[in-house]
């Protein structure tokens, strides 16, 4: 009797350890990558604040960016008791983003900014889905068109007749930029390009600011097969697939070069992977199930 309850808590162990485990790989497949860190800009300077009302004014600021971002794609504030105080944020969320992905983009970034900046008078922190960046008042302006920051991808496919197709969706793409009001994204003839001006700029300085990302990318990253470039007010990324954009691609181009396909076939393989676990579990169950109903029939008997 007793070996008997010992196997039959055994059975109970491993399948919730089979159930958990399942979970563990459904949580690790669904893992988001519009959280990857691109970049952060923090400025030299740190704040003084004795009195601690910097550190307020920044804390309430940060909460009403986080609040917002489950309504809203863009949000920009001011916050603050005194002029000297002053301190001005803002957070986008990239267009293609849901509110709920949005704010789970938006959350991280408070926290990432305390750690990779501290407390300086201006940071930005840039995600692959979201950026938010705070300037204390006085705080040296810079212009919409500086570049902050680029990446280019290592694989280079000159002589492919590349160049001509990514200009073309260059081409396409600022224009959908403008009648998008500041985000588009599309393929064309294998290229995928993405571009994005920030909330409060208008429909003629976007164009502007994205035909100057795009005369960057041009020049900065050559034929490279993947780029992002990133201005003050504007970003643009781009991904050629030379055997055509795979479905389900990330809707933020990579820039590790270009493996067509290699973003379906690891999903794909997770994919596999639960399967095959929850199978295996259910194997199991059924059997512990059936060793169960044997030791109650066996009790039965005895009685």
């Amino acid at each position: 009797m007793g070996l008997s309850l010992k196997l039959s808590s055994l059975c109970i162990i491993i399948i919730l350890s089979l159930a958990l485990f399942s979970d563990l790989k459904q949580v690790e497949s669904a893992s988001p990558d519009y959280t990857n860190l691109i970049y952060k800009g923090c400025a030299r300077q740190q704040f003084s604040d004795p009195s601690g009302l910097y550190s307020q004014a920044l804390s309430a600021m940060f909460g009403s960016l986080v609040t917002q971002s489950t309504k809203t794609k863009f949000y920009k504030t001011t916050t603050g008791t005194t002029s000297q105080t002053t301190i001005t944020g803002l957070f986008q969320c990239r267009g293609d983003l849901s509110n709920n992905d949005c704010y789970n983009c938006v959350s991280r970034l408070p926290v990432l900014s305390g750690k990779l900046c501290g407390k300086t008078i201006a940071s930005r922190v840039q995600l692959s889905g979201c950026y938010l960046l705070y300037e204390i008042a006085g705080f040296a302006q810079i212009s919409g068109m500086e570049m902050l920051f680029k990446t280019c991808g290592k694989n280079n496919v000159a002589g492919t007749g590349f160049e001509e197709r990514r200009d073309t969706a260059f081409g396409v793409m600022q224009n959908g930029v403008v009648s998008g009001h500041g985000f588009y994204a599309t393929t064309y003839e294998s290229v995928y390009v993405l571009g994005q001006c920030e909330g409060d700029v208008g429909d003629s300085d976007c164009s502007g600011c994205i035909k100057n990302a795009l005369e960057k990318a041009q020049v900065e990253c050559g034929s490279s097969s993947s780029g992002q470039i990133y201005l003050h007010k504007c970003f643009i990324g781009y991904k050629y697939y030379p055997n055509g954009v795979p479905r389900g691609a990330s809707s933020s181009p990579s820039s590790s070069g270009s493996s067509s396909g290699s973003s379906s076939s690891g999903t794909t393989g997770k994919t596999v992977a639960i399967i095959v676990g929850g199978t295996a579990g259910l194997g199991f169950l059924i059997i512990c199930l059936l060793f169960v109903k044997n030791l109650m029939r066996k009790k039965y008997d005895d009685y």
